[in-house]
């Protein structure tokens, strides 16, 4: 069994899940977390930071009790809420490895990433571990299995995880974790190809923790509305009370205003994280009915670009000096950089909504980025790289404390996004764009979206920009017919619900006006080809904003 180290006995530890027993001394029975529970308004399951730390303990010490090496790689499929943040402190404290997937990916998706991780125990739901057991030859090493939410589990199912814990002790040592040690496997959203395993290590935790909260100077106390499972996380880590609403954490863009609403007013919430679908929902049903939630004080949204509209309802509808912050950043390299509404809204939304792209901000402290040569090929070392001067267009590439080393799965896209520079690492991020004179990134797109028709590049978030600004157009999805470099651009278009064409008459005439659009613009002037999607774009689980291009080449094909 691997060498046990007493938590004080060495400074070396480094250990995300500890800074959790320091505010459990400091604000015991303040609440940690409080989830509403479904379809009964005001009704909130809570835990304070002291049972909450007194539970992480024991959970751990009960599986290094049972003889769980630490090491050992756990399949994680428990829903976002009490039980989710538990184990997942848990399990780092405790040095173990968890694999974390999006429920919503389905299931063939879940099946292949939770296989191609080799996990050597599922940590789950009933139904996760009869799905484990239905497809247990892909899962030959999972032989230590603990099943939550139900006391008498079946034996086959696993051990219910309440009869792990074990009473801890005042001394009680765990194993030393180091920062360079793994403790997770993070799957991205595989907006463009299948989705890959990340491997994420405890510093990679820590530095992303300290990032955060120095970034936006989050303090212990401050109310969280977390829509988001991975923020919530963060939350108990950095003294914060998560309220998690009676939402779909999976499917953002459906969550009921009202939910949201009467979590933020129950809690007198002061700063709240979800995606741009989530926001653009409840704020367009705020602004209608005039509904105000003055306590919030900061607002984070990421995941996609988030639109001037939704940020400025945003601001209408939340305390008058409210800052609404859209981090940028990926699961391989979380967070690289930032900007505030105001900035957005004063200045660079204008050129936005030229063709100009989206401004992510500037850089975190530590986080360094340049821009370089676009290629398909792999960068194995820093002297291969083509770096770009500013306001020219390239692929993004980023280093620093929080960018991830390595694949877990599909370590053949190593070579394509990792580039080793001495013993640093800089990732490619596979977004293209381009730096200003004040160092801000400008996001013009996913480098595998860009469309190609001999010398001309077309980039779609510069592309999009235009169209989107017609009344009738909730979104639309730039995508290329054909291979590079002889392709042919076209514009696939979602109109707002209350706004779709209902006969051919009205469809000629909106695609009409969207041509003559495109024309007014040199880099749209050639996007003379489109078409109304006949429900909504495919978009990614996790954050409901990103658009799956790849799914709307294969069903204008198959038209």
């Amino acid at each position: 069994m691997t060498a046990i180290a007493s938590t004080t006995d060495s400074q070396l530890r480094c250990n995300v899940a500890d800074r959790l027993s320091a505010f459990a001394e400091s604000q015991p029975d303040r609440v940690a977390i409080a989830v509403a529970k479904p379809g009964k308004r005001g009704v909130y399951q809570t835990i304070t930071f002291g049972d909450l730390d007194s539970r992480v303990n024991a959970i751990a010490n009960g599986l290094l009790r049972r003889g769980v090496v630490p090491g050992t790689r756990f399949a994680m499929l428990v829903p976002f809420g009490i039980d989710f943040i538990c184990l997942v402190l848990a399990l780092l404290k405790a040095g173990m490895i968890q694999i974390l997937v999006d429920p919503g990916m389905g299931k063939q998706n879940l099946i292949e990433c939770l296989a191609a991780s080799k996990p050597q125990g599922f940590i789950g739901i009933p139904k996760a571990q009869i799905a484990r057991l239905l497809y247990r030859k892909r899962f030959p090493d999972a032989r230590q299995n603990f099943v939550v939410g139900s006391r008498f589990a079946l034996p086959l199912l696993g051990v219910p995880i309440d009869k792990v814990r074990v009473r801890v002790e005042s001394k009680i040592s765990f194993p030393l974790t180091c920062e360079s040690d793994p403790a997770a496997v993070i799957f991205t959203t595989g907006s463009t190809g299948p989705p890959k395993g990340v491997a994420y290590t405890h510093g990679t935790f820590e530095h992303q923790v300290r990032l955060i909260q120095r970034q936006y100077q989050i303090q212990p106390g401050t109310v969280d509305l977390a829509c988001f499972p991975l923020f919530g996380l963060f939350d108990a880590v950095m003294g914060v009370t998560t309220v998690v609403p009676d939402m779909d954490p999976t499917r953002p863009a459906d969550a009921k205003p009202d939910n949201i609403i009467s979590a933020v007013r129950d809690w007198r919430v002061d700063q709240a994280f979800g995606s741009p679908a989530l926001w653009h929902t409840v704020s367009s049903y705020c602004v209608r009915k005039e509904i105000t939630l003055p306590s919030v004080r900061r607002v984070l949204s990421a995941g996609a670009p988030v639109p001037p509209a939704t940020l400025n309802a945003l601001r209408k509808m939340m305390h008058p000096d409210v800052d609404v912050y859209t981090p940028y950043g990926a699961t391989e390299s979380l967070p690289v950089a930032s900007i505030e509404s105001r900035e957005v809204l004063n200045e660079t939304a204008k050129q936005t909504l030229a063709g100009a792209g989206t401004c992510v901000g500037k850089r975190f402290d530590e986080m360094e980025w340049q821009v370089i040569r676009i290629t398909d090929d792999p960068l194995d070392d820093i002297a291969q790289v083509d770096p770009l001067p500013t306001g020219q267009i390239g692929e993004l590439m980023v280093s620093g404390p929080v960018v991830t080393s390595a694949y877990v799965t599909r370590p053949d896209q190593n070579a394509l996004h990792k580039v080793r520079d001495g013993k640093r690492v800089w990732h490619r991020m596979g977004d293209v764009g381009y730096l200003d004179a004040d160092d801000r990134f400008w996001f013009c797109g996913r480098k595998a979206h860009r469309v190609q028709d001999g010398s001309e590049v077309l980039y779609t978030i510069c592309c999009e920009a235009i169209f989107n600004q017609h009344d009738d157009v909730y979104r639309t999805a730039l995508i290329g017919i054909g291979d590079r470099p002889r392709q042919t651009p076209m514009l696939i278009v979602e109109p707002h619900a209350d706004r779709r064409p209902e006969n051919e008459a009205q469809r000629e005439r909106l695609i009409q006006q969207l041509r003559e659009l495109g024309k007014q613009f040199e880099h749209t002037r050639r996007i003379e080809r489109i078409e109304i999607h006949p429900l909504g774009l495919p978009v990614d689980i996790r954050h409901n904003s990103k658009i799956f291009r790849e799914k709307l080449v294969q069903w204008y094909r198959s038209r």
